[in-house]
C-alpha cells in the first residue's frame, strides 16, 4: 500500500520502540523484584512497576539525553560547520534557503510561512525550539522519577529517602544524565566524521558513493 510505503520510515521506528519499550518493561521488571528481594521487600507485578520510579526515571532519562541531543543537533549544524561531511552545510556556499518571503503566496506552503510576520519567524526555528521543549519537560520527568526510586532504594537500606530538592543537587541525579549525554554528543560526532569517508547508498544521510570526501553535505 502507498500509505505503508510513503510512512514505513516512522511505522519501522515506532515499532522498533515499542519493541525495546516492552523488553525494557519486562527486563526492568526482573531487575527491580530481585532488588526488592535481595533486601527483603515485596516484589511488585507487572501494572505497579509500570507507574514505578524504578521504570519511569529510566524511560525518561532516556528521553531526556535524546531530546538534548537532537535538539543540539538541529541548531548547531544551522550555524556550525564539518567540511566534508554530510551532515553539514557547505560553509563555502551560501545558505540553502533564502527568506525571500516569495513562497509566501504560494498556496502549498505551511500556513505560518502563508502568514508571515512573526508567526512565519517562529516557525522558522519551531522544529529545534520543540525538540528542545521536549527536553525540558522530560528532564523533570526524569528528576522526580529517580527521586522516587531513590527513595524506594533509601527505605530498604532504613535510610531516611531525600526531597527532590536534595535529588537535583545529589551527585546521582547528574550521574545519570551525564552518562547519556556524553554518548550522545559523541555518537552525533562520530556520524559527523564518518559521513567524510564513509557511505551507505539510498542513505539521505549519506553522500553519493562517487562524491569525493571533500564534498560537504549529502
Amino acid at each position: 500500500m502507498k500509505v505503508l510505503r510513503d510512512n514505513s520510515l516512522t511505522i519501522v521506528l515506532l515499532l522498533a520502540t515499542l519493541g525495546t519499550l516492552t523488553g525494557m518493561l519486562f527486563t526492568g521488571l526482573r531487575v527491580y523484584n530481585d532488588e526488592l528481594a535481595e533486601h527483603g521487600g515485596q516484589t511488585v507485578t507487572l501494572a505497579p512497576y509500570l507507574l514505578s520510579g524504578h521504570f519511569l526515571s529510566a524511560l525518561f532519562e532516556n528521553w531526556e539525553s535524546e531530546f538534548l541531543q537532537m535538539s543540539a543537533y538541529v541548531v548547531l549544524t544551522a550555524f556550525l560547520f564539518q567540511r566534508g561531511s554530510a551532515e553539514s552545510n557547505d560553509p563555502d556556499q551560501p545558505s540553502q534557503e533564502e527568506d525571500s518571503g516569495l513562497d509566501q503566496d504560494d498556496p502549498a506552503a505551511p500556513l505560518p510561512v502563508r502568514t508571515g510576520g512573526m508567526a512565519r519567524s517562529l516557525y522558522s526555528y519551531s522544529l529545534g525550539w520543540i525538540l528542545f521543549l521536549l527536553f525540558m519537560l522530560s528532564f523533570p520527568m526524569h528528576l522526580r522519577e529517580s527521586a522516587s526510586a531513590q527513595a524506594v532504594e533509601a527505605m530498604l537500606h532504613g535510610q531516611q529517602a531525600p526531597t527532590i530538592g536534595e535529588h537535583l543537587f545529589s551527585a546521582k541525579l547528574w550521574f545519570e544524565s551525564f552518562q547519556n549525554w556524553q554518548s550522545e554528543f559523541l555518537s552525533t560526532a562520530v556520524l559527523v566524521v564518518l559521513s567524510i569517508f564513509l557511505r551507505f547508498r539510498g542513505s539521505p544521510e549519506s553522500k553519493s558513493v562517487s562524491d569525493p570526501h571533500s564534498k560537504t553535505g549529502a
